[in-house]
């Protein structure tokens, strides 16, 4: 019980006095409830959940997460056409402005809108310009009739978040070389590569995780062999070996081998740190009093792993998968960007990329460069969410 709720129910009394049963019980039922809450009522993840909802970068890295990976789940009712569709009447359509009030006319529109795009071709330099067709305004809807589509694929739908009616296009990020939505490829390719990079974090974890507690707990000749072993995985340079086993993919070999093999390669260079932190972690339990009573007591080695020691490295496990995931992101873009990485029909952030290889490609159009936005919104979002869970779960970070 604290001072104040001390001083509450026992405040100072004259030298002598004593108050009997009933005056503590009335003076106890006088306590404000909310006086009663203190931390050591409170379990270990309701203390982590506390002091992770109080730091503003969590919550944003953790929304910032939560959106891309709902953009990534929902990405045929988030985009106004259908993902699957090409048009070539429609290529390197710069991002169309989303008007507000009167439109050329000087009609109002209560809500958005956009004109449709025509290009004009420059008799010099042969070049194709788009431009706002301003005889038109096509009003923005929202959760609208469209394109048909499978939601899980499997549920048939034709519902979309936003769109115009028919003769009106709507690209707020533009379009690529085949006249496809850049915004609705960023929100699929979010699929492949957020789901690409948390399958190989979570084989990398389990891996790093098993080993390390292995390593940690028995010691001796074990720990020797592992740590060893560690190393000898820890000296191959990440990157270069990457690129070298993920060109050893058969060019004939389907998207999802080729999806299964890069999610495995990211997996067995990733585990090293992990196993190193968790063996140190380990060291500094097995000797404690907990570990030495269910010893004492007969628990097996299985039981003292998976029910003592291993619960208390899980909140360690947690933090090092959300950080763990960035970097297998970057590594998917970058061997996707080489083409070396997912193939079509498969789509990620990194072969998106590909397009920006022609220098007068990219000066032309900038905007294929979106993607990128999508990829730094994901990197910086599992930073802010891990560094948040690492401070949430140290219980020696400042309160």
């Amino acid at each position: 019980m604290s001072a104040e709720q001390s001083q509450l129910i026992s405040p100072s009394l004259p030298k002598g006095r004593e108050l009997d049963n009933a005056e503590v019980i009335e003076r106890f039922d006088a306590v404000d409830p909310s006086l009663m809450t203190s931390d050591e009522n409170e379990s270990y993840g309701q203390l982590v959940w506390r002091r992770f909802r109080r730091s503003t970068v969590s919550i944003v890295g953790a929304l910032m997460v939560l959106t891309l990976v709902i953009l990534a789940i929902f990405a045929d009712f988030f985009t106004p056409t259908t993902l699957s569709g090409v048009d070539l009447k429609h290529t390197f359509i710069p991002p169309q402005q989303i008007h507000f009030g009167n439109d050329a006319d000087g009609n109002f529109h209560l809500g958005p809108f956009v004109y449709n795009m025509e290009y004009t071709l420059d008799p010099k330099t042969f070049q194709v310009h788009w431009v706002e067709d301003t005889k038109k305004a096509y009003d923005i809807h929202f959760f609208v009739q469209g394109s048909e589509y499978e939601l899980f694929g499997f549920i048939p739908m034709n519902l979309h978040f936003f769109g115009v009616e028919d003769g009106g296009t709507v690209y707020i990020l533009g379009t690529d070389k085949l006249g496809r939505d850049l915004w609705g490829k960023a929100c699929e390719a979010g699929r492949i590569s957020l789901t690409m990079s948390m399958f190989g974090t979570i084989i990398s974890v389990v891996i790093g995780s098993v080993l390390g507690v292995v390593s940690g707990y028995y010691g001796g000749w074990v720990d020797n062999v592992l740590q060893r072993f560690t190393e000898f995985v820890t000296a191959f340079p990440n990157l270069p070996l990457w690129m070298a086993l993920a060109a050893l993919v058969p060019k004939t070999a389907d998207s999802f081998t080729v999806f299964v093999v890069m999610a495995c390669i990211f997996a067995l260079l990733s585990w090293t740190t992990l196993a190193r932190e968790v063996r140190g972690k380990v060291l500094s339990l097995r000797e404690t009093d907990f570990i030495l009573a269910a010893k004492e007591m007969g628990a097996s080695d299985a039981r003292i792993v998976f029910r003592h020691l291993y619960p208390n490295v899980l909140s360690h496990v947690i933090v090092i998968l959300t950080l763990t995931i960035p970097g297998i992101i970057l590594a998917e873009s970058f061997l996707s960007f080489l083409g070396i990485g997912i193939t079509e029909p498969l789509i990620s952030w990194g072969l998106m990329m590909r397009n920006t290889q022609d220098i007068q490609t990219l000066g032309q159009n900038s905007w294929i460069l979106a993607p990128i936005a999508f990829m730094i919104a994901a990197v910086l979002g599992f930073n802010f969410l891990g560094d948040g869970l690492r401070d949430a779960a140290d219980p020696y970070a400042a309160q």
